[in-house]
């Protein structure tokens, strides 16, 4: 397994303001495995959407270096895969059509008859497959999000990016989209970078959880290995184990809404 799959290397994003500039992240630095599933977490604000923007080509960074398989990445590419809280669907396409639009971009050399077989197996996967003909305005919102999961995924790409994917819907659809995410995950097992606020959620899906400190210039604060192998069944949350990684993911949380300025407390590993 490759260690350094993804590599972060002091990454900065400043914006000029009438003010002077303004540091949002700083010095961030994160490597991660080949086919491991990472969480990061922080307060709302600390630069946590800035930095998996950074990673898609998005947002374009200030200074610092992003390298994915041995190479520098700063623009965007199919070969990273990103779901958003909304999952921008074309209204006027059907989801096989919006998950075939990717694959189309892709895998250009792919005939129609092989981009529609990977959409179908995709959108079967994420539990679409009696809906894969219908319309964004024919779905509900968390039917909509399976589709956004599924064309990420569809794209083949060497990394998927998740920023709170999750965060639009109600709690039961959130429970239940877990539960796909993490089934189509350990099916395909790419290279994963979630950003969340919830601290279940990560613990549920994630090998390990990078937590941000608060901002101005927010950078990785601490790292916590999630010892429970996959799958995890919700029971998971029973555990004496699992309240004591929780008790220190939300410590760390709690000492950046007391001290906003507080040092990284651990390099990247």
């Amino acid at each position: 397994m490759n260690d350094r799959y993804l590599e972060i290397w002091n990454l900065n994003k400043t914006y000029d303001t009438p003010k002077g500039p303004a540091v949002i992240v700083q010095d961030f630095r994160l490597n991660i495995r080949e086919g491991e599933f990472i969480a990061l977490i922080g307060h709302s604000g600390c630069g946590k959407s800035t930095v998996l923007s950074m990673i898609a080509g998005l947002t374009e960074k200030t200074s610092g270096a992003i390298c994915l398989a041995k190479h520098e990445i700063d623009e965007p590419s199919t070969d990273r895969g990103v779901v958003f809280q909304a999952p921008c669907l074309l209204p006027w396409m059907t989801a096989m059509a919006n998950v075939t639009l990717g694959i189309e971009q892709a895998l250009p050399k792919s005939t129609e008859a092989e981009r529609n077989t990977i959409a179908a197996y995709y959108l079967e996967l994420v539990g679409l497959k009696d809906a894969m003909h219908k319309k964004p305005a024919e779905l509900s919102q968390g039917m909509q999000q399976r589709v956004g999961i599924a064309r990420a995924f569809a794209l083949q790409p060497k990394v998927l990016l998740l920023d709170e994917p999750f965060g639009m819907l109600d709690s039961l659809t959130r429970l239940e989209l877990q539960e796909v995410l993490a089934e189509v995950w350990r099916t395909d097992r790419k290279t994963a970078l979630m950003v969340t606020h919830d601290v279940d959620e990560a613990i549920f899906l994630s090998d390990r959880i990078a937590m941000m400190t608060s901002g101005p210039g927010a950078t990785l604060g601490e790292i916590v290995e999630v010892p429970f192998p996959h799958p995890r069944p919700r029971t998971l949350f029973e555990d004496p184990a699992y309240d004591v990684l929780k008790d220190r993911v939300i410590d760390f949380l709690e000492s950046q809404s007391h001290n906003p300025k507080a040092p990284a407390l651990a390099a990247a590993v």
